[in-house]
Protein backbone atom coordinates (compact mmCIF):
# COMPACT_ATOMS: atom_id res chain seq x y z
CA UNK A 1 0.00 0.00 0.00
CA UNK A 2 1.25 3.01 -1.01
CA UNK A 3 0.14 6.69 0.53
CA UNK A 4 0.65 10.08 -1.63
CA UNK A 5 1.09 13.70 0.27
CA UNK A 6 1.53 16.58 -0.91
CA UNK A 7 3.76 19.53 0.21
CA UNK A 8 4.47 23.09 -0.38
CA UNK A 9 7.75 23.09 1.33
CA UNK A 10 10.15 20.58 2.64
CA UNK A 11 11.96 20.29 5.46
CA UNK A 12 15.58 19.22 5.36
CA UNK A 13 15.44 15.78 6.48
CA UNK A 14 13.05 15.61 3.66
CA UNK A 15 14.77 17.12 0.83
CA UNK A 16 17.98 15.11 1.99
CA UNK A 17 15.88 11.94 1.77
CA UNK A 18 14.57 12.70 -1.73
CA UNK A 19 18.55 13.75 -2.56
CA UNK A 20 19.64 10.61 -1.70
CA UNK A 21 16.61 8.48 -3.75
CA UNK A 22 17.02 10.58 -6.62
CA UNK A 23 20.44 9.43 -6.34
CA UNK A 24 19.81 5.83 -6.09
CA UNK A 25 17.27 6.35 -9.10
CA UNK A 26 20.17 7.76 -11.32
CA UNK A 27 22.86 5.20 -10.60
CA UNK A 28 19.98 2.24 -11.53
CA UNK A 29 19.10 4.28 -14.51
CA UNK A 30 21.70 5.62 -15.77
CA UNK A 31 19.43 8.75 -16.29
CA UNK A 32 18.70 11.67 -13.67
CA UNK A 33 14.87 11.43 -13.38
CA UNK A 34 14.36 14.72 -12.92
CA UNK A 35 15.78 18.03 -13.86
CA UNK A 36 18.42 20.80 -11.84
CA UNK A 37 15.58 22.85 -11.67
CA UNK A 38 13.44 20.05 -9.04
CA UNK A 39 16.55 19.44 -7.91
CA UNK A 40 16.75 22.80 -6.42
CA UNK A 41 13.52 23.49 -5.51
CA UNK A 42 14.27 20.89 -2.64
CA UNK A 43 15.89 23.78 -0.89
CA UNK A 44 14.22 26.86 -2.18
CA UNK A 45 10.45 27.55 -1.41
CA UNK A 46 9.00 28.71 -4.36
CA UNK A 47 6.16 28.17 -7.27
CA UNK A 48 7.12 24.12 -7.20
CA UNK A 49 4.52 21.79 -4.80
CA UNK A 50 5.84 18.55 -3.40
CA UNK A 51 4.55 15.30 -4.18
CA UNK A 52 5.57 11.74 -1.49
CA UNK A 53 4.85 8.54 -1.84
CA UNK A 54 5.47 6.62 1.32
CA UNK A 55 5.42 3.13 2.48
CA UNK A 56 5.33 1.92 6.18
CA UNK A 57 6.78 5.81 6.54
CA UNK A 58 9.34 5.26 4.04
CA UNK A 59 9.68 7.63 1.28
CA UNK A 60 9.87 5.41 -1.95
CA UNK A 61 8.73 8.45 -4.67
CA UNK A 62 8.64 11.75 -5.43
CA UNK A 63 7.03 14.25 -7.43
CA UNK A 64 7.92 17.74 -8.42
CA UNK A 65 5.06 19.85 -9.73
CA UNK A 66 5.34 23.51 -11.45
CA UNK A 67 1.91 24.88 -11.88
CA UNK A 68 0.93 25.93 -14.56
CA UNK A 69 1.42 29.60 -15.24
CA UNK A 70 0.55 31.98 -18.62
CA UNK A 71 0.17 30.08 -21.24
CA UNK A 72 2.68 27.07 -19.71
CA UNK A 73 0.92 24.04 -18.69
CA UNK A 74 1.76 22.39 -15.15
CA UNK A 75 5.48 20.41 -15.35
CA UNK A 76 5.56 17.30 -13.78
CA UNK A 77 8.60 14.89 -12.95
CA UNK A 78 8.78 11.70 -11.23
CA UNK A 79 11.15 9.67 -9.33
CA UNK A 80 10.53 5.99 -7.70
CA UNK A 81 13.35 3.94 -5.58
CA UNK A 82 14.54 1.48 -7.17
CA UNK A 83 13.83 -1.32 -4.77
CA UNK A 84 9.92 -0.16 -4.71
CA UNK A 85 9.35 -0.12 -8.17
CA UNK A 86 6.51 -2.28 -9.58
CA UNK A 87 4.38 -1.01 -6.15
CA UNK A 88 2.52 1.29 -7.93
CA UNK A 89 3.73 4.27 -6.81
CA UNK A 90 5.41 5.59 -9.87
CA UNK A 91 1.06 4.99 -11.14
CA UNK A 92 -0.24 7.03 -7.94
CA UNK A 93 2.28 9.78 -8.15
CA UNK A 94 1.71 10.79 -12.28
CA UNK A 95 -1.49 10.45 -11.18
CA UNK A 96 -2.04 12.44 -8.55
CA UNK A 97 -0.10 15.17 -9.93
CA UNK A 98 -1.60 15.76 -13.54
CA UNK A 99 -4.88 15.46 -11.94
CA UNK A 100 -3.46 18.35 -9.49
CA UNK A 101 -1.92 20.08 -12.61
CA UNK A 102 -5.69 20.33 -14.24
CA UNK A 103 -5.99 20.80 -18.13
CA UNK A 104 -3.18 20.17 -20.65
CA UNK A 105 -0.59 19.31 -17.49
CA UNK A 106 2.71 16.93 -18.61
CA UNK A 107 4.60 14.61 -16.89
CA UNK A 108 8.76 14.32 -17.99
CA UNK A 109 9.98 10.63 -18.54
CA UNK A 110 13.51 11.63 -18.82
CA UNK A 111 15.11 9.16 -21.09
CA UNK A 112 11.60 7.41 -21.80
CA UNK A 113 12.51 4.13 -20.38
CA UNK A 114 10.16 1.38 -20.50
CA UNK A 115 8.84 1.70 -16.67
CA UNK A 116 7.68 5.20 -17.94
CA UNK A 117 6.56 3.98 -21.24
CA UNK A 118 4.36 1.52 -19.49
CA UNK A 119 2.65 4.30 -16.97
CA UNK A 120 1.67 6.41 -20.22
CA UNK A 121 0.09 3.53 -21.36
CA UNK A 122 -1.74 2.18 -18.48
CA UNK A 123 -3.13 6.21 -18.34
CA UNK A 124 -3.65 6.67 -21.88
CA UNK A 125 -0.97 9.33 -21.97
CA UNK A 126 0.61 10.78 -25.08
CA UNK A 127 3.43 12.40 -26.35
CA UNK A 128 3.00 16.35 -25.78
CA UNK A 129 6.77 17.35 -25.88
CA UNK A 130 10.55 15.58 -26.64
CA UNK A 131 13.68 17.18 -25.35
CA UNK A 132 17.05 15.67 -27.28
CA UNK A 133 19.88 15.50 -25.08
CA UNK A 134 22.54 15.69 -27.84
CA UNK A 135 26.10 14.81 -27.63
CA UNK A 136 29.26 15.01 -29.48
CA UNK A 137 33.16 14.15 -28.79
CA UNK A 138 35.49 17.13 -28.26
CA UNK A 139 38.68 15.62 -29.58
CA UNK A 140 37.64 14.25 -32.83
CA UNK A 141 36.05 16.10 -34.99
CA UNK A 142 38.06 18.60 -34.73
CA UNK A 143 36.28 21.99 -34.12
CA UNK A 144 35.79 24.50 -36.22
CA UNK A 145 38.32 27.56 -35.84
CA UNK A 146 36.85 30.15 -33.58
CA UNK A 147 37.09 33.53 -35.21
CA UNK A 148 35.09 37.08 -33.99
CA UNK A 149 33.77 38.83 -36.59
CA UNK A 150 34.62 42.59 -36.41
CA UNK A 151 32.97 45.02 -34.43
CA UNK A 152 31.82 41.96 -31.66
CA UNK A 153 33.58 41.47 -28.41
CA UNK A 154 33.69 37.99 -27.26
CA UNK A 155 33.91 37.91 -22.89
CA UNK A 156 33.44 36.24 -20.10
CA UNK A 157 31.48 37.10 -16.81
CA UNK A 158 32.95 39.75 -15.30
CA UNK A 159 30.80 39.09 -12.03
CA UNK A 160 27.08 40.17 -10.81
CA UNK A 161 27.06 43.47 -12.38
CA UNK A 162 26.18 41.33 -15.64
CA UNK A 163 23.53 39.75 -14.39
CA UNK A 164 20.49 42.29 -14.93
CA UNK A 165 21.29 42.04 -18.86
CA UNK A 166 21.98 38.25 -18.53
CA UNK A 167 18.31 38.13 -17.19
CA UNK A 168 17.05 40.50 -19.77
CA UNK A 169 18.84 38.37 -22.61
CA UNK A 170 17.94 35.17 -21.03
CA UNK A 171 13.67 36.11 -20.63
CA UNK A 172 13.25 37.14 -24.09
CA UNK A 173 14.85 34.56 -25.67
CA UNK A 174 13.18 31.71 -23.85
CA UNK A 175 9.82 33.69 -23.25
CA UNK A 176 7.98 31.06 -24.70
CA UNK A 177 9.98 27.87 -22.67
CA UNK A 178 8.13 26.01 -19.82
CA UNK A 179 10.89 26.48 -17.61
CA UNK A 180 13.57 28.58 -18.71
CA UNK A 181 11.88 31.65 -19.03
CA UNK A 182 10.45 33.85 -16.65
CA UNK A 183 13.98 33.82 -14.50
CA UNK A 184 14.26 35.77 -11.52
CA UNK A 185 17.76 37.11 -10.08
CA UNK A 186 17.60 34.60 -7.23
CA UNK A 187 17.48 32.36 -10.08
CA UNK A 188 20.82 33.18 -11.50
CA UNK A 189 22.06 33.82 -7.45
CA UNK A 190 21.20 29.98 -6.73
CA UNK A 191 23.38 28.72 -9.84
CA UNK A 192 26.25 31.13 -9.16
CA UNK A 193 26.39 29.50 -5.64
CA UNK A 194 26.63 25.83 -7.19
CA UNK A 195 29.61 23.92 -6.80
CA UNK A 196 29.89 23.81 -10.87
CA UNK A 197 29.67 27.47 -11.55
CA UNK A 198 33.18 28.77 -12.68
CA UNK A 199 32.68 32.47 -14.39
CA UNK A 200 35.21 31.89 -17.10
CA UNK A 201 33.12 28.92 -18.64
CA UNK A 202 30.35 31.77 -18.88
CA UNK A 203 30.51 33.55 -22.16
CA UNK A 204 29.26 37.01 -22.95
CA UNK A 205 29.36 38.86 -26.67
CA UNK A 206 28.43 42.38 -27.11
CA UNK A 207 28.86 45.27 -29.76
CA UNK A 208 32.30 46.70 -29.60
CA UNK A 209 30.73 50.37 -29.50
CA UNK A 210 28.03 49.43 -26.89
CA UNK A 211 29.50 47.20 -24.05
CA UNK A 212 27.41 47.46 -21.31
CA UNK A 213 24.42 45.85 -23.61
CA UNK A 214 24.46 41.94 -23.96
CA UNK A 215 23.67 40.43 -27.20
CA UNK A 216 23.85 36.85 -26.10
CA UNK A 217 25.47 34.49 -24.07
CA UNK A 218 26.63 30.96 -23.59
CA UNK A 219 27.25 29.32 -19.70
CA UNK A 220 28.95 26.22 -19.77
CA UNK A 221 28.59 23.63 -16.89
CA UNK A 222 30.75 20.80 -16.15
CA UNK A 223 29.03 17.27 -15.03
CA UNK A 224 32.40 16.01 -12.78
CA UNK A 225 29.41 13.56 -11.33
CA UNK A 226 30.13 11.63 -14.43
CA UNK A 227 33.29 9.70 -14.98
CA UNK A 228 35.10 10.50 -16.74
CA UNK A 229 33.67 14.31 -16.22
CA UNK A 230 31.35 15.58 -19.10
CA UNK A 231 31.05 19.56 -20.18
CA UNK A 232 27.83 20.76 -21.10
CA UNK A 233 26.61 23.47 -23.24
CA UNK A 234 24.58 24.38 -20.70
CA UNK A 235 22.41 27.60 -22.08
CA UNK A 236 22.88 29.76 -25.15
CA UNK A 237 20.59 32.41 -24.98
CA UNK A 238 20.60 35.50 -28.03
CA UNK A 239 18.35 38.58 -27.98
CA UNK A 240 15.91 38.27 -30.40
CA UNK A 241 17.18 41.70 -31.63
CA UNK A 242 20.40 40.11 -32.46
CA UNK A 243 19.33 36.94 -34.02
CA UNK A 244 20.42 36.29 -37.85
CA UNK A 245 23.84 37.26 -36.53
CA UNK A 246 25.63 34.12 -36.46
CA UNK A 247 25.38 34.15 -32.20
CA UNK A 248 24.66 31.35 -31.63
CA UNK A 249 27.56 29.89 -33.65
CA UNK A 250 29.91 32.00 -32.48
CA UNK A 251 29.15 31.25 -28.40
CA UNK A 252 28.41 28.17 -29.13
CA UNK A 253 31.89 26.98 -30.18
CA UNK A 254 33.56 29.45 -27.73
CA UNK A 255 32.38 27.35 -25.10
CA UNK A 256 33.16 23.99 -27.00
CA UNK A 257 36.74 25.29 -27.36
CA UNK A 258 36.50 26.34 -23.32
CA UNK A 259 35.50 22.79 -22.51
CA UNK A 260 37.83 21.32 -24.99
CA UNK A 261 40.98 23.23 -23.44
CA UNK A 262 39.81 21.87 -20.08
CA UNK A 263 40.53 18.25 -20.76
CA UNK A 264 37.41 17.41 -21.12
CA UNK A 265 36.67 14.32 -23.42
CA UNK A 266 33.11 14.92 -24.35
CA UNK A 267 30.19 17.78 -24.28
CA UNK A 268 26.27 17.41 -24.21
CA UNK A 269 23.29 19.75 -24.55
CA UNK A 270 19.49 19.58 -24.40
CA UNK A 271 17.43 21.10 -26.94
CA UNK A 272 14.07 20.78 -28.27
CA UNK A 273 13.10 18.42 -30.67
CA UNK A 274 10.92 20.32 -32.97
CA UNK A 275 13.50 23.75 -32.87
CA UNK A 276 14.72 23.40 -36.23
CA UNK A 277 17.27 26.00 -36.07
CA UNK A 278 18.67 24.66 -32.87
CA UNK A 279 19.19 21.17 -34.18
CA UNK A 280 20.38 22.50 -37.20
CA UNK A 281 22.90 24.44 -35.93
CA UNK A 282 24.24 21.12 -33.31
CA UNK A 283 24.21 18.76 -36.02
CA UNK A 284 26.55 21.03 -38.38
CA UNK A 285 28.78 21.31 -35.34
CA UNK A 286 29.18 17.82 -35.02
CA UNK A 287 26.56 16.62 -32.30
CA UNK A 288 24.34 13.32 -32.62
CA UNK A 289 21.02 12.72 -30.28
CA UNK A 290 21.99 10.40 -27.16
CA UNK A 291 19.19 9.76 -25.91
CA UNK A 292 15.16 11.42 -25.66
CA UNK A 293 12.97 12.83 -22.96
CA UNK A 294 9.24 12.86 -23.51
CA UNK A 295 6.80 14.96 -21.83
CA UNK A 296 3.00 12.97 -21.55
CA UNK A 297 -0.01 14.52 -21.21
CA UNK A 298 -3.23 13.29 -21.12
CA UNK A 299 -5.48 12.87 -24.81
Amino acid sequence: MVDVRWADELDAGTARAVRELLGRATSADGVAPVSEQAVLSLDEKGAARHVLAERAGTIVGYANLVPAHGDHPAMTEVAVDPDARGSGAGTELVRAALAEGGPGARVWAHGDRPAAKAIAARLDLVTARELWQMRRPLATPELPELTVPDGLVLRTYSGSADDAELLRVNNAAFHWHPEQGGWTERDVQVRRAEPWFDPKGLFIVTDAGEPARILGFHWTKVHHEEHPPVGEVYIVGIDPAAQGRGLGRLLTLAGLHHLRDGGLPEALLYTEADNTAAVHTYTRLGFTTAHVDVAYAAR
